[in-house]
């Protein structure tokens, strides 16, 4: 009984990880979304 080839396996985590990737990108830009509106009303909230 011959184990089965690894290199399915790897292939296949490497086909999901341009899709990490870009989930990494989006919730990066959330992040920065939220942070620049969060400092936006301060710094309006400040200027009153």
């Amino acid at each position: 009984m011959a184990g089965l080839p690894k290199k399915t396996d790897e292939s296949s985590t490497q086909k999901k990880n341009p899709e990490l990737k870009g989930t990494f990108i989006s919730v990066m830009l959330l992040g920065v979304f939220i942070i620049v509106s969060w400092a936006g009303v301060y710094a309006l909230f400040m200027s009153r």
